[in-house]
């Protein structure tokens, strides 16, 4: 069965931030491992003494933010949608528990779906689509 993962996201105001962010949470165990081919979101190894979660910095405004915002938001307005949802990445999880990538792309279609009822524009969701794909550079196979 699948681990539950929690995604966290710290969001600083600038973009001109960010490289302070990652210089602090390296002194707290954090490893920077790049945008991950999502451009305005960084992404973290969480120190191993944690449970496992996944760490982002983005700054406010930031497509990779909004991103994991507007499926926050209508999933919580969308009971319904946020159990298929959880059933989707259970199946996955089961069909792909070492391929991180087939998992990703099979949530795409999905996440796509809430996205295009947000304010994203047809180039914004087409740089979601790819990121979600592609094996990213720096992405652990």
């Amino acid at each position: 069965t699948a681990k539950p993962i929690i995604d966290m996201s710290v969001v600083v105001l600038a973009d001109e931030d960010v490289p302070r962010a990652i210089e602090r949470l390296a002194t707290i165990g954090y490893v920077h491992r790049g945008d991950l081919g999502v451009a305005g979101r960084e992404a973290f190894y969480s120190p191993p003494q944690l449970p496992a979660h996944h760490l982002y910095v983005c700054h406010v405004g930031s497509l990779g933010l909004r991103n994991h915002l507007a499926v926050r938001d209508y999933l919580r307005a969308n009971p319904d949608a946020a159990r298929q949802y959880g059933e989707l990445k259970q199946k996955l999880a089961a069909r792909h528990p070492d391929d991180i990538d087939a998992y990703l792309a099979g949530k795409t279609d999905f996440i796509l779906n809430i996205l295009r009822q947000s304010p994203f524009t047809a180039e914004q969701l087409a740089a979601i689509e790819g990121s979600n794909r592609s094996t990213p550079p720096n992405r652990p196979s």
